[in-house]
């Protein structure tokens, strides 16, 4: 019990980290300054998270019960706000960076997700929902935030992606430890969304 709980800590603040680098990155591109930046890593980091907790009635939420997740990003996303912003901008690294920290948040964001949803007694399929709503939300936000119109609404596997890695997650818990199916998981939906990124479909269509 205890090593679960330690996994997903760790976790949660790995995902925290880099949901927040991808606001400050986008906070920078669209000239916020640093409270802006501190404020949009904030609400990205902890979004879909406060999404899923509302919906389960899990409350007060995640973050008000540990602050940890927004002590982690804050600073991350003012470190990463300084780091964007010396970034020379039209040539497409800002919004690669920012897909790239998407993809690690939006993989781990769907697993601990799902691993919350089903502690809470959740039933299989809608855990796999919850989990695509903790991973996709935060994102989402970011977006509108910032006047974007939102990843989900523009690529159409994005959030497929995330409710096809956590139907993988679901298969796999069943047939092996539970680190080793996290993992092929959260590969499965990292790399495939890389891969996505990386298209040369894709190459002359980025913001700078």
């Amino acid at each position: 019990m205890f090593e679960n709980v330690t996994l997903l800590l760790v976790l949660t603040v790995l995902a925290t980290t880099a949901m927040a680098v991808s606001a400050a990155i986008q906070a920078a591109r669209n000239d916020f300054d640093l409270f802006g930046a501190a404020f949009l890593a904030v609400i990205t980091a902890v979004g879909g998270g406060t999404m899923r907790d509302l919906l389960i009635g899990n409350q007060p939420v995640f973050w008000l019960q540990d602050q940890i997740y927004v002590f982690t990003a804050v600073p991350v996303g003012m470190v990463a706000f300084f780091l964007a912003e010396k970034l020379e901008a039209g040539l497409g690294r800002r919004k690669l960076l920012l897909n790239l920290t998407d993809a690690v948040g939006l993989a781990l964001f769907t697993l601990i997700g799902m691993r919350i949803a089903l502690t809470a007694g959740i039933s299989p399929v809608m855990a796999v929902f919850l989990g695509c709503i903790t991973g996709i939300g935060g994102g989402i936000l970011r977006d509108i935030i910032c006047g974007e119109t939102p990843l989900v609404l523009k690529t159409d596997i994005y959030a497929t992606l995330s409710l096809a890695g956590g139907g993988l997650y679901l298969l796999l818990r069943g047939t092996m430890e539970e680190q080793m199916s996290l993992l092929i998981a959260f590969l499965f939906i990292l790399l495939v969304r890389v891969w996505l990124v990386f298209r040369p479909m894709n190459m002359g269509k980025k913001k700078p």
